[in-house]
């Protein structure tokens, strides 16, 4: 079979994309590991909060520019944007808006799923979430502002992975 992208089905072209939001988590995932076994726990975290920071900012762009949105899209561009990041597509996400604000919620983060299904403690996703949400968000519109509202270690809402609250500067 000789598929190109041109070619491909909207059905598959939809499973290509969540295939690659898999991988790409997965890729960070082996990342991260050969990191901390490597240079420890703290060091691993530092280069993963960098790498996050950076990301987030290309990732908006990119995703600004496919999207057409302005130069300050605010609230309304984020909300359009978020449900199409790498990790919306690869894990269960809601985007919810609300009058002076958006909250996304990962509802089940495959990395910490994978954790629980090999005994392992959940990762201490938040401090690296800190870096990684506010950057995305100011890659759409430097007004924006991120709260962690619930993240591992600090879980505030079991209902789900993690949750966090954007608002616009005033």
């Amino acid at each position: 079979m000789n598929e190109t992208l041109e070619n491909l089905s909207r059905e598959r072209l939809a499973a290509l994309v969540e295939a690659y939001a898999k991988n790409a988590i997965a890729l960070d995932g082996v990342w991260f590991q050969a990191a901390e076994r490597d240079a420890g726990m703290d060091a691993a975290m530092r280069y993963d909060c960098e790498a996050w920071e950076r990301f987030g900012l290309t990732e908006a762009r990119r995703l600004k520019k496919l999207l057409g949105l302005g130069a300050r899209p605010g609230l309304d561009g984020l909300a359009a944007a978020l449900p199409l990041r790498f990790q919306s597509v690869a894990n269960e996400c809601t985007v919810r808006r609300e009058d002076d604000a958006v909250i996304y919620r990962i509802e089940t983060c495959r990395v910490q799923q994978a954790r629980k299904d090999k005994g392992l403690a959940y990762h201490p996703c938040k401090q690296v979430g800190e870096v990684e949400h506010p950057s995305f968000a100011r890659g759409i519109d430097e007004r924006l502002a991120c709260t962690c509202l619930s993240c591992h270690p600090d879980v505030t809402d079991d209902t789900c992975s993690c949750a966090w609250r954007f608002t616009l500067k005033a």
